[in-house]
């Protein structure tokens, strides 16, 4: 039978919190009354997440495993189980580590019915260091700003999607992928409902300060134009301080004879010219570096093997 709704959830050894998430989906599978498939992706896991996914697959048709021939990040294990979901309704996205609670579905399950094509968890609480939380506040704050379409405040992946939604996402060929951004782009009815997101039910967090940092750089320069336009407006800065220097220096020397001389001076112009050559080069690589990866048109992940329904399939 085709499910009515996928959930997918993307695992990178989580092999300490994944008996949990199975007791916590089952227990929610039982109160739903639409038909559903669980999607399990493992992300190229080192220790003993594809086997516990094996394990509860072949033993219970409800689940679906993919298993990715490598690490090849948390966006595009997400991208992989948008592209398996048979579900007629909708897709219900969140993460493993139990940080986004999968019984929220009934409130985002509603919404759906209401016409609402895509809906987010807002996080309005954070149970994380205080670094982490604000290195997000700042960085949506700023994302929204510079954003050449609305990205909605203190939202993740964690959402349910509509099944044309689905489709779409799926038919975008972006290398470098930032979900929530192109959630945000496609439009249609969308709404956020506020929750607050729990710590960690076991393991290490995923997402360290590097691979947080390369998430942000995805979501500005995928999605904004504004580095390129601020090199403009520096360059016209440095433009006017340039000739009103020179004006200063030339009116001295008509005027009073007095040419500034001396070291200081000019290895000041040396490095205001030279830093800001420096990080227009590397902004402007930023955007081309993308252009390269995109027209390669390799493929966003390989899958190494899948279980559906009980069956084990080589790709």
């Amino acid at each position: 039978m085709t499910p009515q709704i996928s959930f997918i959830i993307p695992l990178y050894n989580e092999a300490l919190v994944f008996q949990k998430l199975i007791q916590r989906i089952d227990a929610l599978a039982e109160r739903v009354e639409q038909t559903l498939e669980v999607i399990l992706i493992d992300d190229g896991s080192r220790d003993e997440t594809p086997y516990l996914m094996r394990q509860v697959a072949l033993n219970n048709p409800r689940y679906h495993c993919i298993f990715l021939s490598r690490n090849f990040g948390h966006q595009y294990a997400l991208s992989a189980g948008l592209r398996y979901a048979r579900a007629t309704e909708a897709v219900m996205i969140l993460d493993g580590d139990l940080q986004d609670p999968p019984e929220l579905f009934f409130e985002f399950y509603q919404c759906y019915l209401e016409g609402f094509d895509v809906i987010y968890g807002v996080r309005k609480k954070r149970k994380e260091g205080a670094f982490k939380r604000v290195s997000y506040f700042l960085f949506y704050r700023l994302l929204q700003r510079i954003s050449n379409t609305p990205v909605f405040l203190d939202s993740g992946d964690f959402s349910m999607i509509s099944r044309r939604v689905t489709n779409i996402i799926n038919s975008m060929p972006e290398d470098n992928r930032f979900l929530r951004g192109l959630r945000s782009w496609i439009g249609f009815n969308q709404k956020g409902v506020p929750y607050e997101r729990d710590a960690r039910a076991g393991g290490e967090p995923k997402y360290t300060l590097a691979r947080l940092m390369k998430l942000a750089y995805e979501g500005v320069f995928n999605f904004s134009v504004f580095p390129i336009k601020f090199l403009t407006f520096s360059g016209a800065c440095c433009l006017i301080l340039a000739v009103g220097y020179f004006v200063i220096t030339l009116v001295r020397k008509l005027v009073w004879g007095d040419v500034p001389v001396g070291f200081t001076a000019l290895l000041f112009m040396v490095i205001l010219f030279g830093g800001i050559q420096l990080v227009s080069i590397g902004i402007i690589g930023e955007y081309v570096s993308r252009t390269f990866l995109q027209v390669k048109n390799r493929p966003l992940f390989i899958v190494k093997e899948r279980i559906t329904e009980g069956q084990i399939i080589h790709d």
